[in-house]
């Protein structure tokens, strides 16, 4: 899978032990939140830890003690069906200001857009988007004999909001939903606050309107808000959220969309209804331990500001992002550097048509940072066949 010489025990866990001395990680975290900083006993090297997964736009740290001592406390339950759910669903409301019936779970937010994509733009309806963008809420429209039309993103790579009002008027009759990632995956650009109140303002008051705010928690520019305030005026927006990457649930897959009664309500028989009850008690204490949460956005967005700065250093240019990952331009294909970094035990990000030359990083940790500038050094260096 990777190339043992790119990367050793040795200079993995020494790498890692010297980036914790730095001022990234000088704050006091539970031992769970740079377990992989710590050697491994023998006898439990994984070679899945020795890689830098640098793919999927992960919390890399984990999830914090408050966390952990609830979903350890929710393994009582492991054995019934019906169980004290920590009274996530209320705790969701009263943290967001609306009632319980404008909140639905689901297994990551992934779930949220399929449930949206079955609910809304099946059978002939369409989903209207950007490209690229979350491009699995495409795949499952038509999936479910929906199509989607998707429009290109501007030159500087941001949703184009006055063509989008412009389609959806034009196709006023055929869409189910509007979907606006926000901040976008892969591009990490937003939408302003402006920019979605005359989306809003524009299009037919009974589209849908699905805000996907997967990477909310990670933005600083002013210019952004949350969409939430909407639902609470009494427009058909649908905002979604995740507890798999500032809370680093991605595994344990829990999301949650926030809408009108009657929205929650068309979604919810396409509800899987699979979420179990250690990720609940999990997603219950994450939404109080926002100290942790500010730890790691600020450790994740100087990652972010010092790796970008490096590279445009070197003389690549950077799509200016507002997430945990950043795309940066290559100025070749991407398929064969992704191969390339994958043989030096870095993973990144797949392609993303048609920015076939632009390559989405996430933020990882320290050490994994280093490991991805170094390999980029040596990689763009050398002309890589294919």
């Amino acid at each position: 899978m990777f190339d043992q010489n790119g990367v050793t025990r040795r200079s993995f866990v020494g790498g890692m032990a010297t980036a914790v001395a730095g001022s990234y990680v000088n704050f006091r975290s539970p031992r769970s939140l740079f377990a992989a900083e710590l050697p491994p006993r023998r006898g439990e090297e994984d070679p899945y830890d020795l890689v830098a997964k640098l793919h999927y736009n992960e919390n890399p740290y984990g999830p914090s003690d408050a966390v952990l001592k609830a979903m350890t406390k929710a393994f009582k339950y492991a054995n019934r069906y019906g169980y004290p759910d920590a009274d996530i669903v209320q705790k969701i409301a009263t943290y967001h200001g609306v009632e319980s019936n404008q909140v639905v779970l689901g297994a990551g937010s992934g779930e949220i857009l399929d449930v949206a994509g079955s609910a809304f733009a099946s059978n002939g309806k369409k989903v209207l988007g950007v490209e690229p963008s979350y491009g699995f809420v495409y795949s499952h429209v038509s999936s479910v004999r929906g199509a989607p039309i998707t429009l290109p993103l501007t030159s500087d790579f941001r949703q184009d909001i006055p063509a989008l009002i412009r389609a959806a008027k034009s196709h006023y009759r055929d869409i189910g939903f509007v979907y606006i990632c926000n901040p976008n995956n892969p591009t990490g650009r937003i939408v302003t606050k402006d920019e979605i109140r005359h989306l809003l303002d524009e299009l037919p008051q009974d589209m849908p309107v699905l805000i996907d705010e997967a990477y909310h928690h990670f933005v600083e520019d002013p210019s952004y808000a949350t969409s939430i305030p909407y639902v609470t005026e009494g427009r058909p927006v649908i905002v979604t959220r995740t507890f798999s990457k500032i809370a680093a649930l991605a595994g344990m897959r829990l999301g949650y969309a926030i809408s009108q009664p009657e929205l929650i309500d068309r979604m919810t028989p396409y509800i899987s209804d699979s979420i179990n009850a250690v990720v609940k008690w999990g997603g219950a204490a994450a939404l109080e331990d926002t100290a942790t949460q500010e730890r790691v956005k600020k450790v994740t967005l100087e990652l972010r500001k010092q790796t970008t700065s490096e590279l445009s250093a070197m003389g690549y240019s950077v799509v200016p992002s507002e997430t945990n990952f950043f795309m940066v331009h290559l100025k070749r294909r991407v398929e064969p550097v992704i191969a390339a970094f994958e043989k030096k035990g870095v993973l990144v990000g797949r392609p993303f048509p048609p920015m076939l030359e632009y390559l989405r990083v996430s933020i990882g940790t320290p050490d994994e940072m280093r490991r991805f500038t170094v390999a980029f050094k040596e990689i763009m260096a050398r002309p890589v066949s294919g």
